[in-house]
């Protein structure tokens, strides 16, 4: 019998990404199981219990899902970040967690543009704003979703600054982009700022009052990465103190309603995540999970793994 393969959704798939899904589960005698728009928690665990691989999106996996799920081999989460993964109850579990990079990148460029444009454009409320040609953009990481964003903003003429300690320069320079040393050059150097950095303890509020506040006048700091990388106090404080200064996100932070009421002409938040929310970043995404849930039961591929 072939392994049983759980999607579980909070947000779900679009409906060609779980048809592809099935297909290509179809072809290899593997069987699927959906859990969308689930309510409760205890759902989850109960489905989860006796299935070989998990598919997950934003769904949060504990500690106490891991330990329930018997049979759970690997977990893939259909997207870059998987910080809503304990990694460490699955690696002592023995359970495969991996990501699906680059799967998304194209849809997040594409949506941190969109808000930036709009915030430029004084969201389009009638009154004059200003265009990208000629300004500095820092991106802040360079990894696959970084690089989609240096090629957009190429397009529309901007000087376009990249940091990652992680990269070397010569990567960045052959994609038409400046390297530049430290995070605070970047931010002292670029009116906007694209963020792309993970969430962990390194990063988390890392994004603090004196970087914000070294920006150029007239900044923007966009963020698609994850909320918990801002400093909330630092944030309301530079918004308090420039009137200058603009805040947009996929992902409304803690304080969203202060934010919004008090300086709703310089933020914007969208209603939930929506960087992976394309029908083309669902299909790519989704594909990729289930090749490589494939890949790791008949070869043994651990190529994405990002657990030990």
């Amino acid at each position: 019998m072939g392994k049983k393969v759980l999607i579980a959704t909070v947000k779900p798939f679009a409906k060609e990404a779980v048809k592809s899904i099935q297909d290509i589960a179809d072809s290899k005698g593997y069987a699927i199981t959906l859990l969308e728009s689930y309510k409760d928690e205890k759902e989850l665990l109960e489905a989860s219990k006796k299935t070989d691989a998990l598919i997950i999106r934003s769904d949060k996996i504990h500690s106490g899902i891991i330990e329930n799920a018997e049979d759970l081999k690997i977990i893939v989460r259909a997207g870059a970040g998987y910080d809503n993964v304990d990694l460490e109850s699955a690696s002592k579990k023995g359970i495969t967690v991996m990501n699906t990079p680059g799967q998304n990148s194209n849809a997040v460029a594409e949506l941190a543009f969109g808000m930036m444009v709009y915030i430029a454009r004084n969201k389009f409320n009638g009154k004059a704003g200003t265009e990208l040609k000629g300004k500095k953009l820092g991106i802040h990481a360079y990894g696959h979703v970084g690089k989609y964003v240096a090629r957009i903003a190429l397009g529309f003429g901007m000087n376009v600054y990249a940091f990652d300690p992680f990269i070397d320069d010569d990567e960045i320079k052959k994609d038409g982009v400046i390297p530049v040393d430290s995070a605070e050059t970047l931010y002292s150097e670029c009116r906007y700022v694209s963020l792309h950095i993970p969430a962990n303890e390194k990063t988390k509020k890392s994004i603090n009052y004196a970087l914000m506040y070294s920006m150029p006048k007239n900044a923007v700091l966009i963020n698609t990465a994850r909320k918990e990388v801002v400093c909330e106090d630092s944030l309301m404080k530079i918004l308090k103190e420039r009137e200058d200064f603009k805040y947009v996100s996929d992902i409304a932070p803690d304080c969203s309603d202060t934010l919004e009421k008090n300086y709703s002409d310089r933020c914007f938040f969208t209603p939930k995540k929506m960087g992976a929310q394309t029908a083309e970043a669902n299909i790519n995404a989704g594909i990729a999970a289930i090749t490589q849930i494939i890949s790791f039961f008949e070869t043994g591929d651990r190529t994405f793994q990002v657990n030990k």
